[in-house]
Order: C-alpha cells, then structure tokens, then sequence
C-alpha cells in the first residue's frame, strides 16, 4: 500500500489573507476605487464559478463512474477509483465553495438587503444551499460553523447530516425571500440563468430540496419518499426551466470548458459502460435515437466504447474501429470546427435539468410502491431527455413504444430508472451520477454495464474498496488544517474509500 506524506503545511490561508490585508487596506482607500460593488455585479461571476467547480471536477469524477476513459493505454487512477496524492486535482469544489463563491454570496446579501433587493437575497441564498449540497456530496464532513469566520487558522469539520439541515434551511428562506414583493427587484439586471424570473429560481430551489430528500433514501427513518415527489412537482416544468449557465465563447475565457477552444477533455473516450446502455445490448436489442446525437461512430460507422481502465487495441492510426473523442474527432491537433452537442464551445452548461428532476421523482414513487407513477414519471423523463437532445417527435415515440420500455408498471424495475437516469446525465451531471451510484453502492444489479474494477485494476491504496468521498483541497486542507482533518482519518491513504453518511442505512 502505498505511504501517504503530507509536508505539514482551509480556509486558514484565506482567513489569515483577508484579515491581514483588512487593516492594509483601512489605511490606504482611494476615493476613485470602489471597495464594494453591487451585488448584481457579482452574481454573474458567482454563476460562473458554480461552473468551474463542477467541470473541473468532472474531469475526475466521469473515471470514477466510467462516463469515459481518459487513457487508451489503460491503467488511469482515475479510472481505478483512485486520486493523486498531494495535488489539488478533484478539489475545485472545494475551492468554489469556500473561495470563488465564498463569502461573494455573503456581500450579495448584504448589499441587497441594505438595497431591498429581496430577489438577490433569494437567489444568494439557493446558490449557497446548491453549494452546500453539492460539496457536501462529494467531499462527506466539512467546516460549516466556523466557515468564514475571521481570525481563525485552524476549522473544525461537522457532520454531514447538519450540513444537510443547512441546506433546508437555507432553501426555505430563500423562498419566502423570493416570496417578497415589497421590495425592488432588481435579479434581472445579473441574472445570466433565469433573466430575473423569480418563479424559475424557486423551481431550481425546490430541485435541491428533492436533491437533498432524494439522498437519502437508505435512511429508513428519515427518509420520506412523498416529500421527495412534493419537491420534484415544484421543481423545474420543463426542459426551460433547466438550470444552463451560458458561455459566450469569444475566447479560451468564457468558452465552455468541454469545448475545443479550452481543449481540456481531447483524450476522453466514451467507456462500453454508456454505449451499451445506448446501441442494444442493454434494452431490448433496441438502438437507442440518442446514441448519434449524444456520440460518433468509429469510421467503420459502428458504435464502440473504451472498456474502463483497459488499453484499446484499436487506438492506431486509420484503423477503422478507432474510437473517436467527444467531440467525434480522431487524437489530432489542432482541431478543427468548435465541438458537438454539450462539447461546443458555446453550449451552456446544465447544473440541473428537467430530466433529472423526473427520474428522482419515479425512483421514489418506486420505492413508495406506487409503480404506475413511477412507470408514467419514468416514461416521461426518458422523453425529456430525448427533447433535451433534440431527437424527433417520431423517433422518440418508436422508442418510448419499443421493447427498450417495460411493456407495464409491474415490469419496471429500479434498474430500469437509474441507468436511463445514467443516460441522461451523461458527463455534465457526472457528479451527480456519482451521488446516485455511491447510494446503490455500485449494484451490478442496478448499474449492468458499470465495470467493477478489482485485483490489479483497483487503485493500491483502496483496500480493495471502491471510492465514496473526494479527500477535501490539498492545498487547504492538508497544508493549513491537517489536525482537524486527521480526526476524520483524512491522513490515511484510504480515506477516499470511507462511506459517507448519506449513503449509510
């Protein structure tokens, strides 16, 4: 197994920065530069953050779940559920939650309520919840109390169930904020997402409550399947309400980041785990309308995944069953054109989608035993993806009547609903996906095409398990704020493979 070391050296670098440099800047103000902005001046880079963190992360956390693979040589630790020791990859996040988005919401807050600006409270406050639970999510225990507190190098962790209380919290005063009318609205004036319409953001809001109800549903006790449908019927209507953050893609800046202009994902293939839910093998021997939208074929006109952490024996030059990129493009560069579907350079990125908010609500109509909801609900979020992915009226109801579809309610099985649910977030939900997997604790049963890495394919350090949390930032947490990490067993080199608590009965 291999030796963990840490050179000892959170948010501690941020609390020291910020109120060391408070008093330096008390003394030297200057009248022609603002020390504050309004807060609708922030809330555009706000949205671009929640952005950043999860698509830098995806990177990763698309290996774990077999979305793609990075490597046609075979043998990426990413893709054998492992991480890289002493490097900040996978924690984006982390960084997002704390830094970027941070105490951001905080001043939006502040300035919109000093401005009667209910509607920027409101939105501040479901950003900060969506954070929350997201990072939550992925990282397990975090510091919550102490967060942002000033004068402070060391921060303890909290539970993981406050950090969820928290987000209910958060999620209803963001609704009676949004509720309030008395006020100036003023969202709209820096709201790239809903363009000001409050409706949408109490939707995008109730979507994290279903989120964050839905989580939990190995929790016998607390979990209550007839909260999660509440949620999900208040949640997003429709394909327009799905919560696509914009990119403008005048340059590498504000391109999308699984763009050609950003080049950052020119290696990762599609993995046999996703193409076989898509060509026949999986459903009926029935080929899936999405399968040439969503991924091109080989030159050979077929289409072949990646089989995880494996090398692919086809990956030569003008070999015809070579695998083609996302982008539908052979290994070259530079490459031409600006990308495919949601890799185009000015494609949106999806932090939540009306397809998603379906496949929670028929997951718990299922485990409520109300299969023809969850029949009807299931039916109808596979057809909201397919409108998602622009397939005609005609080819989705070929399908929706196919052998791929359980003829009844009574055929329908949970399997049937997490892997469309796999397909329809497909790489810009990788994170999500992940949250689903972890709670069916990687059932072949459910999950048929996943690849369960053992033996020699597993990363050394998992013991044999496979990964459940993302170890929190390097560059914080285990250079500033080790000790209180340790307490976690955040030192040990299996610490990624620690189940959380909202996947634990």
């Amino acid at each position: 197994m291999k030796k963990i070391s840490f050179k000892i050296l959170t948010l501690t670098f941020i609390a020291f920065f910020a109120s060391s440099c408070s008093s330096y800047l008390d003394i030297n103000r200057d009248p022609s530069v603002p020390q504050a902005t309004d807060a609708v001046n922030i809330l555009p880079p706000v949205l671009s953050q929640m952005v950043r963190g999860e698509t830098f992360d995806t990177r990763f956390i698309c290996r774990y779940i077999q979305n793609v693979s990075a490597s046609t040589a075979g043998g990426d630790d990413f893709e054998r559920q492992g991480y890289a020791p002493g490097s900040d990859n996978m924690g984006e996040k982390w960084r997002s939650h704390y830094w970027s988005i941070g105490e951001n919401v905080d001043l939006m807050i502040a300035d919109a309520t000093a401005k009667k600006n209910a509607d920027i409270v409101g939105a501040a406050k479901a950003i900060r919840a969506w954070s929350w639970q997201s990072c939550t999510d992925y990282h397990g225990e975090m510091i919550l109390k102490q967060a942002w507190e000033p004068n402070r190098y060391v921060f303890d962790y909290d539970s993981q169930d406050q950090i969820y209380a928290e987000v209910v919290r958060l999620c209803n005063e963001a609704l009676t904020n949004l509720d309030d009318k008395t006020g100036i609205a003023r969202l709209q004036l820096g709201d790239l997402v809903y363009k000001g319409n409050t409706d949408k953001w109490k939707r995008f809001i109730y979507g994290v409550l279903a989120r964050n109800a839905n989580h939990i549903n190995n929790k016998k006790s607390l979990y209550k399947p007839d909260d999660v449908i509440k949620y999900c019927d208040l949640a997003l209507q429709s394909n327009d309400d799905n919560f696509a953050v914009p990119h403008a893609a005048t340059s590498s800046l504000d391109a999308n980041f699984f763009g050609i202009l950003r080049n950052n994902i020119s290696t990762y293939r599609p993995t046999t785990t996703i193409i076989q839910l898509l060509d026949g093998t999986t459903f009926g021997k029935v080929r899936d309308p999405r399968l040439p939208i969503m991924f091109a074929s080989c030159p050979d006109t077929v289409w072949r995944g990646v089989v995880p952490f494996s090398a692919d024996p086809n990956n030569t030059v003008g070999n015809t069953k070579r695998i083609p990129n996302l982008w539908g493009l052979p290994p070259t560069s530079p490459y031409p054109g600006t990308g495919r579907w949601i890799y185009d350079d000015k494609a949106a990125h999806y932090i939540m989608t009306y397809a998603e908010i379906l496949f929670m609500k028929a997951e718990a109509a299922f485990n409520k035993g109300d299969k023809a909801t969850a029949f009807d609900t299931y039916k109808k979020a596979i057809a909201a993806h397919m409108d998602f992915c622009g397939v005609s009226a005609a080819n989705k109801a070929t399908f929706l009547a196919s052998a791929a579809i359980p003829a009844t309610a009574d055929a329908l099985g949970i399997a049937d609903i997490m892997q469309q649910k796999y397909i329809a977030l497909y790489f810009h939900g990788a994170i999500e996906t992940w949250v689903d997997m972890r709670r069916y604790h990687y059932n072949p049963l459910v999950y048929t095409t996943f690849v369960t890495p053992t033996g020699a394919f597993l990363y050394p350090d998992n013991g044999g398990k496979l990964a459940y949390r993302v170890r929190p930032r390097y560059n914080s947490e285990y250079v500033w704020n080790l000790a209180s990490l340790s307490k976690l067993y955040g030192d040990k080199p299996d610490y990624h493979t620690i189940e959380q608590w909202f996947s634990q009965p």
